[in-house]
C-alpha cells in the first residue's frame, strides 16, 4: 500500500472524525457534497511518425477520456477523484520502448491504458497554507524539473504529501514527500511507475521585475529489473540544486519576457553512476500587440563522449516535450550531453469569426553536443491552435534533421487533436 492509499485513509478517518464531533454534525458535509463539480476532459488526437531508418510509418489514433468530480469544502477539505482512458482506435505504432513489441515502427508513447489519475484530499485548515494528501498533479515553475506531462494522453501524476505555505507577502514555500510516480507510459508498463523516495523542495520570491526561485529536488528511485539498463530509475536518482528568475517588463510599447535558470546535480541514493553536472537556461522573449518573438539557449551538461558510456544531466520528471524540441529526440540527455540554441515567433489573435482565439507558432532549434564540438542536427516545428468556447483544435508539426552525431534520427511528426474540457 503506497502513502496515496494510506494518507488518504487516514486523512478521510479525521474528516469523519472530525464531522462527528462537531457541532454542526453532518451539515458540512452535506454541504461539501451540494458544491460537487464535474470534471471532463476528452481528447482525441491523431498522431504520424515518420523515423528512419525504421521501415514502418506510425499512425496513431487515440481517444483520452478523462472524467471526475471534487466536492466544496468540509471541515477545510475537500476532496477529488478523477480517472482516465487511453483508448487507440488506430495503433499502427509501438506504444512503449520497453517492450519489444512493432518495433519496426516509431514510438507513440500512448498505449492503452485506465487507473486512476488523481484522488486526493486538500486541507486549508491551517493559516495561509494548503495541505494535499494523495494522488496529484504537480508542476513547479516552468516544469523543467517536476511536471505533468500534460502533452501526452496520460500525464504524469505524484503519490505524494505536499504543503503549500504562502503566509508571508509574495513568498511561496512549497514541500513535497513522494513515495510514486505514476508515468505517461501507464502502469501495465514495465517503465510505467517510479517507487522510491522523493523531496521536492521550491521556495519562490516575487519582486517588482520577477519571481525568484530556488529548488532542491532530491530523488531516490528503486530499480526496476526487467526493462533495458539505460532507462533503468536507478540511474536517475539525483540530487539537484538551483534557482532561477523569471518577469516581465514594459518597454515603451513591447513588453520584454527574461527567465534564466542554473542547477547542479550529482548522483544520489543507490545510483551506480558518479557524476557532478551542470544545467544552464537563458530566455528573452519580445511581444508587441499580436506579434512575438523570442531567443533562447538551454545546456545540460554530459560527463561521456557523444554515443560512449556516460551520463548527461537528467530530468525524470520534467514535462519534457515542452523543451528541446516537439519532435522529441532528447527526451534523454545524451551522455556528451546537450546545447540547444532555438528562435521562436508567433501570432496571437482574438476574435477571428466563430473562434475566440487563433495562435501561430514557428521554432527552430540547433542541437550541439556540450561535452566537445560536434553537431547532432536540427529541428523546425509549427504550430496552429484554435479555441471556440469550451473545445481546442490544434494542428502541429515536427521536423528533425540528424547531424553529423546520429544520437537521434531524422524524424518527422503531425499532429491534429480535438479537446473538449469543462
Amino acid at each position: 500500500m503506497t502513502i496515496s492509499t494510506r494518507a488518504a485513509l487516514a486523512a478521510l478517518a479525521c474528516v469523519l472524525a472530525t464531522g462527528a464531533a462537531h457541532a454542526d454534525g453532518l451539515d458540512p458535509l452535506k454541504g461539501a457534497l451540494g458544491e460537487i463539480k464535474p470534471i471532463i476532459d476528452t481528447r482525441l488526437r491523431m498522431e504520424d511518425v515518420d523515423q528512419d531508418p525504421l521501415a514502418e510509418d506510425a499512425n496513431a489514433l487515440t481517444l483520452r477520456l478523462r472524467l471526475g468530480f471534487e466536492t466544496g469544502k468540509a471541515w477545510n477539505t475537500s476532496l477529488l477523484v478523477e480517472g482516465d482512458a487511453v483508448l487507440p482506435l488506430e495503433d499502427d505504432y509501438r506504444p512503449d520502448p520497453a517492450v519489444a513489441t512493432m518495433v519496426a515502427y516509431p514510438v507513440v508513447a500512448d498505449d492503452e491504458a485506465y487507473e486512476i489519475n488523481r484522488f486526493q484530499f486538500t486541507n486549508t485548515s491551517l493559516p495561509g497554507t494548503t495541505l494535499t494528501l494523495g494522488r496529484q498533479r504537480i508542476l513547479l515553475d516552468d516544469q523543467r524539473f517536476i511536471g505533468n506531462s500534460g502533452w501526452r494522453q496520460n500525464e504524469q501524476t505524484f503519490d505524494a504529501f505536499r504543503m503549500v505555505n504562502r503566509s508571508v507577502t509574495n513568498l511561496t514555500l512549497d514541500a513535497t514527500y513522494l513515495d510514486r510516480v505514476n508515468r505517461v507510459n501507464g502502469p501495465d508498463s514495465p517503465q510505467g511507475v517510479y517507487k522510491g523516495d522523493g523531496i521536492l523542495l521550491n521556495a519562490g520570491y516575487q519582486t517588482k521585475v520577477g519571481k525568484l526561485s530556488a529548488f532542491g529536488y532530491l530523488l531516490d528511485f528503486d530499480p526496476i529489473t526487467n526493462i533495458p539498463a539505460g532507462i533503468n530509475p536507478l540511474r536517475d536518482s539525483t540530487s539537484t540544486y538551483g534557482l532561477r528568475f523569471a518577469g516581465e517588463k514594459p518597454v515603451g510599447k513591447v513588453k520584454l519576457a527574461y527567465a534564466a535558470s542554473y542547477a547542479t546535480q550529482t548522483d544520489y541514493g543507490d545510483n551506480p553512476l558518479d557524476f557532478d553536472l551542470a544545467y544552464e537556461f537563458v530566455e528573452f522573449t519580445a511581444t508587441f500587440r499580436q506579434f512575438g518573438l523570442g531567443v533562447g539557449t538551454e545546456i545540460m551538461e554530459g560527463n561521456g563522449l557523444p554515443g560512449a558510456a556516460g551520463k548527461g544531466f537528467t530530468t525524470p520528471l520534467s514535462s519534457l516535450h515542452k523543451f528541446q524540441g516537439w519532435a522529441d529526440k532528447f527526451l534523454t540527455t545524451p551522455a556528451g550531453g546537450i546545447e540547444d540554441l532555438y528562435g521562436t515567433g508567433s501570432v496571437n489573435l482574438k476574435g477571428v469569426g466563430a473562434l475566440d482565439t487563433l495562435a501561430f507558432i514557428v521554432s527552430y532549434h540547433d542541437y550541439d553536443a556540450e561535452a566537445v564540438s560536434a553537431d547532432y542536427g536540427s529541428e523546425w516545428d509549427a504550430s496552429i491552435a484554435a479555441k471556440h468556447k469550451r473545445f481546442n483544435l490544434l494542428l502541429k508539426y515536427a521536423d528533425y534533421q540528424q547531424g553529423e552525431l546520429a544520437s537521434a534520427r531524422t524524424t518527422s511528426k503531425l499532429w491534429a487533436q480535438i479537446e473538449f474540457v469543462w
